[in-house]
């Protein structure tokens, strides 16, 4: 085809619908010949296999419901899993990470216990810990994403995509714990409940429970996740599962022999629960809808709605807005601005308060100062004035003593003369009697 075909064609469609701006977006164009940009999903496809996937499970529930055990049910491997203790004195969240492949798709699966939750006999902060590293990895992704040099490309997303919150299997009613720790996860982070070790109950208990435990959710106002049925595709399917909530499970690594082949199972006196058969349990419903379904849409709401949450909160408490307070537009360079400026202004404030300050306290040092100096030079008078007086006694005793001295030297030199002269008396007598 030419050219002027092409224009033509070009002008033909143009002519058939309306210009942009005017009832739509833009104008719908037929295309004469392949261009090739619907390879576009293969090469999403391809770049997203190259780079990998992260996938990160958070696991809560109360010590010995078989979270570790379901987790190794799950991925069909051994992970490498302490065992956990009884006696801490509050709740400790570890994080395991690990590198899975399955044909070329590679998974970086981090699972996320909480270790020691439920076993203290306090159990009001229980929660605490939980929301604190949901958080904190919130917060991680937030300050990677304000960094003037982003490495978005290379950064390990260690946000919580899934809360698996294990439901022990008592047949009555959830406690309260469980639910005051999922209303306070449920806008953080994508909560599927699952009644764990749901052999331990009969079928006629387990659906009781399961329509008690979401009757209790739904009047507590807990919102658990709801498996998406806007996809066509997997809507039915979707839309099934969600009326099976919440899953129950079982989970077991040990094989057992059932006719030629060889199941996951648990064997007891009595029988064989058989893990991946469902009429026995939920487990193939659990890892259909969370690994082989709707794993991306765990990813997606995690960023779209409880990071975004989280950093429009964020942003608010710094100061940030969309719209000013008349309702218009405000560019992140304007509220930037506008902080400056405020912080600016109160920086200045803080300024002046402590030059205020500075001079009040110098006035009253200066106060001070001249307050001791009056009081240095009274004293100062007050001796001098002492050692004046002290003087003239002094030097009226000394010329006291100094009389004395005299007038005793007189008396001295009198009695001298007289003995002299009474000695020559005496010596004159003598010879007279000679």
């Amino acid at each position: 085809m030419t050219m002027e075909g092409d224009q033509n064609s070009v002008e033909t469609n143009q002519n058939s619908h309306p210009p942009a701006g005017a009832g739509g977006d833009g104008r719908n164009l037929e295309l004469s010949g392949h261009v090739g940009f619907d390879s576009l999903p293969d090469q999403l496809v391809n770049k997203s296999v190259g780079q990998g996937f992260a996938f990160n499970i958070l696991c809560i529930g109360e010590t010995g419901l078989g979270k570790s055990t379901l987790m190794d049910t799950l991925f069909n491997t051994a992970f490498e899993a302490e065992a956990a203790p009884h006696d801490l004195p509050g709740v400790k969240v570890s994080s395991s990470t690990y590198e899975l492949q399955e044909s070329n798709v590679k998974l970086k699966l981090t699972v996320v216990n909480t270790v020691g939750f439920g076993d203290q006999i306090n159990k009001e902060d229980s929660y605490q810990p939980i929301v604190e590293h949901i958080d904190k990895q919130f917060e991680n992704f937030l300050q990677e994403e304000l960094k003037i040099k982003r490495s978005m490309h290379g950064y390990h997303d260690s946000r919580i995509h899934v809360c698996l919150y294990f439901i022990a299997p008592t047949g009555h009613s959830l406690k309260s714990l469980d639910l005051v720790t999922m209303k306070k996860l449920d806008s953080k982070v994508n909560i599927i409940p699952v009644i764990a070790k749901a052999d331990t109950i009969s079928k006629s208990e387990l659906h009781k429970f399961k329509i008690k435990i979401m009757s209790e959710l739904v009047s507590n106002g807990v919102q658990i996740y709801q498996f998406p049925t806007d996809d066509e595709t997997v809507a039915d399917l979707n839309s099934t599962m969600n009326g099976h909530l919440p899953f129950a499970v079982v989970g077991s690594t040990e094989e057992v022999k059932m006719g030629n082949k060889m199941v996951r199972a648990r064997q007891y006196p009595w029988g064989v629960v058989q893990v991946e058969n469902e009429n026995h349990c939920d487990f193939v419903k659990l890892r259909e809808m969370l690994i082989r379904t709707n794993m991306e849409d765990l990813i997606e709401q995690t960023h779209t709605r409880h990071y975004e949450l989280y950093r429009r909160c964020k942003l608010e408490e710094m100061g940030f807005m969309d719209t000013a307070p008349d309702n218009k537009p405000i560019s992140l360079q304007e509220t930037y601005e506008a902080k400056r400026q405020e912080h600016i202004q109160e920086l200045q404030q803080k300024e002046d308060e402590m030059r205020q300050v500075f001079v009040v306290r110098v006035k009253e040092k200066e106060s001070q100062l001249k307050h001791m100096e009056k009081e240095l030079h009274e004293r100062f008078d007050k001796l001098k004035k002492d050692h004046t007086e002290e003087k003239k006694q002094l030097d009226e005793k000394r010329r006291q003593l100094e009389e004395e001295i005299n007038f005793f030297n007189k008396k001295k030199q009198t009695a001298a003369e007289e003995a002299m002269q009474h000695s020559q008396t005496m010596g004159k007598k003598g010879k007279k009697d000679k």
